[in-house]
């Protein structure tokens, strides 16, 4: 049996991944700071150690100790709003927190890591679907650090042959179909919550951040893919590099796009009434439309999303938020 370490494994999809892992009988160590993730979130089979991967020291500790076959990297700030008022805090935690994981695996010869990424290192495509090979220009800080991270994976597997797969993933959506677990962030910036936290009546409105997009609607228009597909996508990628799998970027998504005012539109639909909104100004860094291709991962992981549906995706959510109205009751 694998045992397999999962930065921010406390966190919203670092915890669901977990989760598949022990499904598929993995043996699961966690390191956690707790700074955004939950201590509830954390299954209740995995090893819990609490920490921060910029201290070099615990990871050589946890290394030593337990014997890691492989790492899935989720630990990382990831708030675009944030990344761009406080750029300096996004690469001192992202870029260096790598980079000190980076050096213990080495020393440690820890040989593989599944990386979460992300479609903000692509910035504002050229053309939809976005494939892997599209250029890769980040217009928000948050992306730039993902991208780095991405180079730093590249470099270290040339110089210490360190293999690596990046997930480049869309808006991560929806709960845990056991209801036990599902997304919970403070301050919460994620569409899909936040418009299920105005139908439950825990938030006032759902802000629209700029009407006059090139889009159908002149709204942002996103990806949704549903967490357990994400979730699935880290393990494939981990079967992947345990049975020999080379460096590789794959982009995770549903393929189908869908506007801010339409998830708004779907919500009212299975929640069964109006959600009041307010039309704001545009966020800055947020491109217009993304949505991937995830034909290479298809083909190369086998990997398939099982929620496609928009409605499915948002049912999952509003049962974690109708019996989680305040997330999980907790102090970090």
């Amino acid at each position: 049996m694998s045992k397999i370490l999962v930065l921010g494994g406390a966190g919203y999809i670092g915890s669901h991944t977990v989760y598949e892992l022990m499904d598929e009988g993995f043996e699961v160590v966690i390191a956690d700071n707790l700074e955004t993730g939950h201590r509830c979130a954390v299954h209740p089979d995995a090893k819990l150690y609490v920490g921060d991967i910029r201290d070099r020291a615990f990871l050589d500790g946890i290394f030593k100790i337990e014997k890691i076959d492989a790492v899935v990297h989720f630990a990382a700030y990831s708030l675009v709003g944030e990344s761009m008022t406080d750029p300096l805090k996004y690469y001192a935690n992202n870029v260096g927190g790598t980079q000190v994981l980076l050096s213990s695996m080495v020393a440690n010869r820890v040989p593989k890591v599944v990386f979460s990424s992300s479609a903000a290192t692509y910035g504002e495509p050229e053309r939809i679907p976005i494939l892997e090979s599209d250029p890769t220009e980040p217009t928000n800080t948050y992306g730039g650090t993902k991208l780095a991270m991405e180079q730093m994976f590249k470099w270290t597997s040339l110089a210490h042959g360190i293999k690596y797969t990046s997930l480049r993933y869309f808006n991560a959506c929806g709960a845990h179909p056991s209801g036990h677990i599902g997304e919970d962030h403070n301050p919460e910036t994620h569409l899909i919550p936040i418009v299920l936290q105005a139908a439950n009546g825990t938030r006032a409105d759902i802000k629209v951040f700029g009407t006059d997009y090139k889009t159908k609607d002149g709204t942002c228009v996103r990806d949704y893919v549903h967490v357990c597909d994400l979730a699935q996508a880290h393990v494939k990628a981990l079967r992947y590099l345990l049975a020999g799998g080379e460096n590789d970027v794959f982009n995770l998504g549903n393929g189908v796009g869908f506007s801010v005012n339409e998830v708004i539109k779907a919500a009212e639909e299975v929640v069964g009434h109006e959600i009041p909104t307010v039309i704001s100004s545009r966020r800055a860094g947020d491109p217009a439309v993304l949505v991937a291709s995830s034909d290479k991962a298809k083909t190369v992981l086998g990997w398939e999303p099982h929620y496609e549906s928009i409605y499915t995706i948002l049912e999952t959510a509003w049962k974690w938020h109708r019996a989680h109205p305040n997330g999980f009751d907790e102090d970090r």
